[in-house]
């Protein structure tokens, strides 16, 4: 999951100039011939995210990156993941908006394989998926970090695939009016996806030509009941079910528990403490 350099480039010179102002004016001090090297050390141990997004940033500001692990692998506390050489005023131009992309997308990626650990103990053919609930003009990199930690990034626009909500459902007076009018002006190249909040709905949609059920809102129990239900009707296997809202790390061992196909956490992203790492920086004289 990468978007070409250039567009990358592009996005992140708009997340600087947000913090550049018209220059580090902080960085007068420095002499003009001045060099550093600077090392991005962790904090904590978790999965490291964010740091091609970093080398690009100090690669913007005319830094050499000299050394980088790679986005996606585990870490311990203390470790060193990225080592830049350059103009300390440079260097620090672009300390702050590389450290916010490694620390936000580390945090997500870290919470995202630690989620995906616990359900896969559990249910192996589980996907752990995040959802929209994100950070508007920040939604890529959020994805991609968890992508990076393991999950699943489910509909990334409106235009991925169709999903049925509750307000769509109430605007056309019902399930399977809903579905009815999607069928018959739906291309053949996108899935449908209904969100159903009773039994009797679940069962409705199923018998349709939709690709997933989700169950939004359902305690482990009365999905539970839905799921059986669905098996003695013989549609179980017909389409894929998905479990969403109000799942979290308090629930999610319950809800694993039902084997559901996917399990979609609006609180990967929109809920995560940032993963802590730090910018040291040396002079050479």
């Amino acid at each position: 999951m990468y978007l070409p350099k250039q567009i990358l480039w592009n996005r992140l010179i708009e997340c600087l100039k947000e913090d550049l102002g018209f220059g580090d004016i902080t960085s007068i001090m420095f002499e003009e011939d001045s060099k550093c090297i600077a090392r991005v050390l962790t904090q904590q141990e978790g999965i490291i995210a964010g740091l091609e997004e970093a080398r690009i940033i100090f690669e913007i500001t005319g830094v050499e990156v000299l050394e980088s692990a790679k986005d996606g692998i585990s870490v311990e506390k203390d470790q060193t993941v990225l080592i830049v050489k350059g103009d300390p005023n440079k260097v620090l131009m672009g300390e702050r908006t590389a450290l916010n992309f490694i620390m936000k997308m580390s945090g997500i990626a870290t919470k995202t394989r630690e989620t995906v650990n616990i359900v896969q103990e559990i249910s192996s053919k589980t996907r752990v998926a995040c959802t929209r609930k994100v950070t508007p003009g920040f939604q890529y990199f959020e994805k991609r970090a968890v992508w990076l930690g393991g999950g699943d990034t489910h509909r990334f626009n409106l235009s991925d695939m169709i999903l049925i909500k509750n307000n769509h459902i109430a605007a056309m007076n019902g399930v399977e009016n809903a579905i009815q009018n999607v069928l018959a002006k739906k291309s053949f190249t996108k899935k449908i996806e209904i969100e159903v909040e009773t039994m009797e709905d679940a069962i409705k949609a199923a018998k349709y030509d939709i690709d997933i059920l989700m169950l939004d809102n359902f305690e482990p129990e009365d999905a539970s009941r839905v799921i059986t239900e669905l098996e003695k009707n013989k549609l179980r296997n017909k389409v894929l079910i998905e479990l969403s809202g109000g799942i979290n790390e308090n629930n999610l061992i319950e809800y694993a528990k039902l084997k559901p196909d996917i399990i979609s956490l609006g609180y990967l992203i929109h809920s995560v403490h940032s993963f802590q790492a730090h910018l040291s920086l040396e002079l050479k004289h």
